[in-house]
């Protein structure tokens, strides 16, 4: 069962409901049709205006542990920023979900960081989790697809592990990157991967953090 929750209308409230009814559930959501139809056409419509030299290539690990490593990730990325209207757009609706999450499920949201992905044709990302379990780097993740017409044989598939089993069980969910979908889930609970991307694939990438300032040490960082 993949908690897949079909929306008829972007009622924000009823979808914070959903996700929040999902992580106390299974642990993740998959929504089609979340946001307004206006940030998600905006949003690819920015993506796909970017040249070539806007984005950099992916890597893995955070400041001095960063590096790249082509045979565990070959996607490119770009991060948002609120100085463009139309990234703006697409925090604020997060910034609302944070909020709404706080507030069915106190979980102490503090922190929304996200980038573009972009999948050149055969990119993929090996399975990895976003969080290491009593780390609170991050907490909950998000992906959001920009991904119109998407066919099953165009590949790109997030597959989805428990991290109760072991590396050699099937994905307990594979979910297809079509436009407008988005995933919530909760950032150490579940391995996961994307498989290779037959044609070019769009997403965002996000993750949500609480806040573990101690002293001077600032975490998330300004």
């Amino acid at each position: 069962m993949t908690a897949e929750l079909l929306v008829s209308a972007p009622d924000a409230e009823l979808i914070f409901d959903q996700i929040a009814d999902a992580l106390v559930e299974t642990g993740y959501a998959v929504l089609p049709l979340a946001l307004p139809p206006s940030i998600t056409e905006a949003m690819f419509l920015r993506i796909a205006s970017f040249e070539d030299e806007v984005f950099q290539a992916a890597g893995v690990g955070r400041a001095e542990e960063f590096q790249l490593n082509p045979f565990v990730r070959k996607d490119e990325i770009r991060w948002l920023s609120n100085q463009d209207p139309v990234e703006a757009s697409y925090l604020a609706w997060m910034e609302q979900l944070r909020l709404g999450l706080n507030k069915r499920l106190f979980m102490g949201l503090f922190d929304y960081e996200a980038h573009f992905s972009r999948y050149c044709e055969g990119a993929f990302y090996k399975k990895h989790v976003d969080a290491f379990k009593g780390r609170t780097n991050r907490v909950l993740s998000t992906v959001f697809y920009l991904n119109p017409g998407w066919a099953l044989a165009d590949g790109g598939h997030l597959l989805m592990y428990s991290d109760e089993q072991g590396a050699s069980l099937e994905p307990i969910a594979r979910i297809t990157p079509l436009m407008g979908s988005v995933v919530v889930f909760l950032s150490d609970r579940f391995p996961h991967e994307v498989t290779a991307a037959n044609r070019l694939r769009y997403s965002i990438a996000g993750w949500f953090r609480v806040n573990a300032s101690l002293g001077p040490h600032i975490d998330p960082p300004r």
